[in-house]
């Protein structure tokens, strides 16, 4: 299923498809502060956070040219892990709603040709993905964003020495 959302990806928005992955954006930098990707590991492991299965309903225009992928299943454990980690994070702050979705193709690219809502909704419905990995990432000015570590979920503790 990823390998068919992938393309449909390159043809909806080739930019976007250079510079990112499809994913759904857990937490934002802002929401990260100083946090370096080791001590966020080490977070996710303490929390023992698990994965998250989300389903994606009918690709939607946004934005002009934007299009998603809503999610419309799974969205409550989707909250559940974002708020446990920022209760963590942010002590005291209620965390700001995020809507878990997908982009296909994002507006502040050029318009591809084969941009159009009919292209998109060739996918599947529902179409479901499960994440089993947070990614830390980071972009520098138009460049692909950049992977600064993986993290697993659902790791046991690490015993402590």
């Amino acid at each position: 299923m990823r390998t068919q959302l992938d393309a449909l990806r390159a043809t909806l928005d080739p930019v976007q498809h250079r510079l990112i992955p499809a994913h759904v954006t857990l937490c934002r930098e802002d929401e990260l502060g100083a946090l370096g990707p080791s001590d966020l590991a080490a977070l996710v492991a303490r929390q023992r956070i698990p994965p998250v299965t989300l389903t994606f309903g009918l690709a939607q225009p946004f934005d002009g040219h934007g299009i998603l992928l809503p999610c419309i299943r799974g969205d409550e454990n989707f909250h559940m892990r974002r708020d446990q980690l920022l209760a963590q994070l942010l002590p005291g702050v209620a965390a700001r709603r995020s809507v878990p979705h997908l982009t296909l193709a994002h507006p502040r690219n050029p318009r591809a040709s084969g941009n159009s809502l009919r292209t998109a909704q060739r996918l599947p419905v529902p179409f479901e993905l499960t994440f089993r990995d947070l990614h830390v990432i980071e972009q520098v000015d138009a460049a692909p964003w950049r992977v600064l570590a993986t993290i697993p979920l659902g790791e046991p503790a690490a015993p402590d020495t």
